[in-house]
């Protein structure tokens, strides 16, 4: 029963790394600190993510042709911030991505 509550915290803890659904286990799940590490942790990844480009598309031209040039480099980087934490909760690890994996802990102890 202890295996099986463990494997299904890995498999939550992967999930919660997809955009919408981390916002959901951020606001649902009020215990498990593993899940709720992966969860505020994408959840300010991709409200980065989301932020950049809104900034990046407000600047008339410079703006648009920055976001061609530099969309495909900016969404590589943040596939690779969805994938490798995914597989790392998957695994069973806490792992922090630079800077937001230390502002999610800063923002759990807050709430």
């Amino acid at each position: 029963m202890i295996e099986q509550s463990i494997s299904n915290e890995k498999i939550i803890g992967a999930i919660a790394n997809l955009p919408i659904v981390g916002l959901f286990f951020l606001i649902t799940e009020k215990k498990n600190e593993f899940i709720r590490f992966y969860a505020m942790q994408s959840t300010l990844v991709w409200v980065a993510f989301f932020l950049l480009t809104v900034a990046l598309n407000l600047v008339p031209i410079l703006g648009v042709i920055m976001t061609i040039l530099l969309f495909p480099l900016i969404g590589i980087l943040f596939l690779v911030a969805l994938l490798v934490p995914m597989w790392k909760a998957y695994s069973g690890e806490k792992y922090k991505l630079p800077y937001f994996g230390d502002l999610a802990e800063k923002q759990l102890k807050k709430m």
